[in-house]
């Protein structure tokens, strides 16, 4: 799945009456540009809306990754590694989960 069409399914995941502008924005009517692989506050937002849990790191294994699994859907885990940034991959991995929550509908 692309950028666009996880960012798809995270909006209608969300319950967001969204569309896309000619200049490859996502939007919805109620918030204006929307694109939680890129601002922390609308991914945060996004994991609230739906119900989400979510941690960074793993004291187990010591490998950097981020977390997300939406409850009550099943035991579906969405793990992201961190490359260079730990905020971008919790991102990721949040609308990653999003998606497959919808998937799931």
């Amino acid at each position: 799945m692309d950028d666009r069409q996880l960012l798809e399914a995270a909006a209608r995941a969300a319950g967001m009456q969204h569309k896309w502008h000619a200049d490859g924005l996502l939007v919805d009517e109620r918030c204006g540009v929307w694109n939680p692989l890129t601002d922390d506050g609308d991914a945060l937002r996004l994991a609230v809306k739906i119900g989400m849990e979510f941690a960074a790191d793993d004291e187990a294994t010591h490998c950097a990754f981020a977390y997300a699994r939406v409850r009550g859907a099943g035991d579906s885990h969405i793990f992201e590694p961190v490359v260079d940034d730990p905020c971008k991959a919790m991102r990721r991995a949040i609308v990653r989960a999003a998606a497959a929550l919808q998937e799931t509908k």
